[in-house]
This record gives C-alpha cells, sequence and structure tokens, in this order.
C-alpha cells in the first residue's frame, strides 16, 4: 500500500499542547492543575503520505488528532494546514478550512446520527460542499456508497440496520464527500472483527491510491500501522518519541519504548514466536497531570541513567528523515 516520494508538506504542527484545566471546589473552585494530554508535539505530513500514529492507551493520540481538527481547544502551538494556521480561526473561517480537514471516528455506532437516513447524512455533506442541486444528489450520494462498497440501494435506510463494518464504511463515505485534503483516522477498525477489519484497511487502501489521500491513521495496533502507513509516529505521554519510515521503525527501532511496542507484536510463525524474547516494561505509564522530569519514560526505561531524569531529550534526527527523542539513541 506504500508510496514513494510524497511530496511538500500539506500539515504541520509546531509545538502543539492540549492541556485540560482541574479545579476544586465546589462554591469558589480554584485551578489545582492540569491534564497535560497533548505536551509539545511537532511533525509534519506530506501530501499523498500516510502517517501511522501509535502508542499506549492514554497516551494522548485520540485528543491529538481532536486538536488538530479543533474539537477540542489547543492551549499553545501552530497547525498548518497549506500554510493555514488552523490555531487562530474561527467562526466562519474555521468552517471553511474544516472541509479540507475531516475525521473518521473510532466508534461506527455513535458517529452517526441514528434519525437520519443514510442519504441525509451524506446529501449534507455534499451540501456543505458545493451546494449541489436536490437532484443531483442521489446519484452521487449513491457513487458514494459504491466507493465504499455498499450498496447504493441501502441509501434509503438507517444506521442501526447496518451492521459495524457497514456503518465504518459510510463513516468513511461522509469523510470523503467534501474531497477533504487530509483524513485523520482515529482507530477506525478497533472495534470491528478481525476479518471485517482487514476489508476495511483494503478498500481505505484502494482509496488512497485512487483518489490521493492524505491520512493519519492512529491506531495501538503495530502490526496494521504497519501495513497501511509511510511514516510512523510514536507517541508517549502526550509527546512524539520517534518518528521515521515505517520499514526502519520496525527493523531498527532507536527508542527503548517504540522496541517495546514492536517486541509485543506477536509473529505469525509458532517456531519463532517461541524463541524471540520480548521486552517487559515495569510499573504503569504516570500521570499526564504530574509528569515526571526530564524524559517522560524514563521511570519505566531500562536504559535509564541519571542524566534522563534531569534533561528533556529533544527529537534529533538520526538518519535521513529518522528523528528520536532520546539522549542514548546511539548507545542503545
Amino acid at each position: 500500500m506504500r508510496r514513494t516520494s510524497p511530496s511538500e508538506d500539506i500539515l504541520t504542527l509546531q509545538h502543539v499542547k492540549t492541556h485540560f484545566p482541574l479545579w476544586k471546589g465546589f462554591v469558589l473552585p480554584r485551578r489545582a492543575g492540569s491534564v497535560r494530554a497533548v505536551d509539545g508535539v511537532s511533525f509534519s505530513v506530506k501530501r499523498g503520505e500516510v502517517l501511522g500514529l501509535v502508542g499506549e492507551s492514554g497516551c494522548g493520540k485520540s485528543t491529538l488528532a481532536r486538536t488538530i481538527v479543533r474539537l477540542v481547544p489547543i492551549t499553545s502551538g501552530s497547525i498548518r494546514l497549506n500554510g493555514t494556521d488552523l490555531a487562530t480561526l474561527t467562526g466562519h473561517r474555521l468552517r471553511s478550512v474544516r472541509r479540507d480537514l475531516q475525521m473518521v471516528f473510532q466508534n461506527p455506532y455513535a458517529s452517526l446520527d441514528p434519525r437520519m437516513t443514510i442519504f441525509d447524512t451524506l446529501a449534507e455533506a455534499l451540501r456543505i460542499r458545493d451546494c449541489g442541486a436536490r437532484r443531483e444528489l442521489e446519484p452521487r450520494v449513491g457513487g458514494l456508497l459504491q466507493q465504499v462498497g455498499l450498496d447504493p440501494r441501502a441509501m434509503r435506510r438507517y444506521p442501526h440496520e447496518f451492521s459495524g463494518g457497514q456503518r465504518q464504511r459510510i463513516a468513511i463515505a461522509r469523510a470523503l464527500a467534501v474531497r477533504p485534503q487530509v483524513i485523520i483516522a482515529d482507530e477506525p477498525v478497533s472495534a470491528l472483527d478481525v476479518s471485517i477489519q482487514s476489508q476495511i484497511l483494503n478498500m481505505i487502501g484502494a482509496l488512497r491510491t485512487s483518489m490521493d489521500l492524505t491520512m493519519i491513521f492512529i491506531s495501538h495496533d503495530l502490526s496494521v500501522v504497519h501495513h497501511i502507513s509511510d511514516r510512523i509516529a510514536v507517541m508517549y505521554l502526550g509527546r512524539i518519541m520517534e518518528i521515521g519510515p515505517a520499514s526502519e521503525i520496525f527493523q531498527r527501532p532507536r527508542h527503548p519504548y517504540s522496541r517495546a511496542l514492536i517486541s509485543a507484536v506477536p509473529i505469525p510463525d509458532p517456531a519463532r514466536e517461541k524463541k524471540r524474547s520480548r521486552i517487559n516494561l515495569s510499573g504503569e505509564p504516570p500521570s499526564p497531570v504530574h509528569p515526571p522530569a526530564g524524559c517522560r519514560f524514563h521511570p519505566r526505561c531500562p536504559f535509564a541513567k541519571d542524566e534522563c531524569r534531569n534533561v528533556v531529550p529533544q527529537l534529533d534526527e538520526c538518519e535521513t528523515d529518522h528523528q528520536v527523542a532520546c539522549i542514548r539513541k546511539n548507545e542503545i
């Protein structure tokens, strides 16, 4: 599914932070701290590229996705789509730019309005894009359903009449209806059966080729991300630990956290799976309310030293287009 030599950057994040305030007291509420869900994320996505975003549950992947499309308020930083900073937009200007930035949510049972037929759901998106005449909407809705592998005759049915996989196809069709420049897919197959997952992934791959899609694909399943992505970004406790080509991240991960994640991916060969050793991390991820000083990963890192407890590592290039936030990246 991968393609080579994508062109210029279409989406650029610089030092993006999303903090949620914590309050104490009912009569006289006072701020008691913040949940640092996203805490200084920077990366770029090139036109025609699929960037996979992986990490443990609670690391901030979904919050980052919602921050990019401005569904949650950004605390600081910039999000530039074709040079336009989304962080500074409000009202009509933000709504007009959102046509170029669409999201596919994780739960297909909650992302569709149960009171609207599939025709109404997709027609609404088409009207928002170009206000086409009503007589033109039915063939266009039918075309969208065909694109995602559904029978156009099903457009008059309601979401509860479809399976989970079919609903996710409809959600993808809704995202495609406005012809966006970037699609953010937040764990789009995690709620589906394994057999249905493969169908959805193959469909996304085919659509990517035919429509020249640019995508951020979020998942906790590294095998899925490896299958579909050009590059992979590894996220931990609100920050990017490593980002680089998918093949390099899997074959030679440079960050200890990336190594631990990849060692947990099962190999479909019982003999090899039995012989290999896994990296078992000790303890639980720290709280995003009180993240540790220095490297966020050092309390669980088997290679940590005193410097890791005091110095915040920055994303530095270790190879071409491969960046790692680790003080000891050249020693491990």
